[in-house]
């Protein structure tokens, strides 16, 4: 399998590096963004790597789906539309 670090898309804040390295390493990305301010408080050496990498890693290729990371996540609309579709049609079982 060839795994290629990306900026993510659907775990993104700023630029999404820390969700894309969150998702390279199969990290919750949160955990990714707390070693980014603990490096800022750090001398700010956690701007001057997030700048780098700003500029270091790619965005994803059009028609990447999310890598499935820790923190991958359904869109809300489509499970309230799978559910609410499913309790209407009186289906209960599924």
């Amino acid at each position: 399998m060839d795994k290629k670090l990306y900026r993510s898309e659907d775990n993104k804040i700023f630029l999404g590096i820390c969700g894309g390295i969150g998702e390279y390493f199969n990290v919750d990305p949160v955990v990714i963004r707390v070693i980014f301010v603990g490096l800022i408080f750090a001398g700010f050496s956690g701007i001057l790597a997030y700048i780098v990498a700003a500029f270091v890693v790619p965005k994803p290729p059009a028609g990447r789906k999310n890598s499935g990371g820790s923190d991958s996540r359904r869109d809300p609309g489509t499970i309230y539309e799978e559910y609410s579709s499913k309790f209407n049609s009186g289906n209960h079982n599924e």
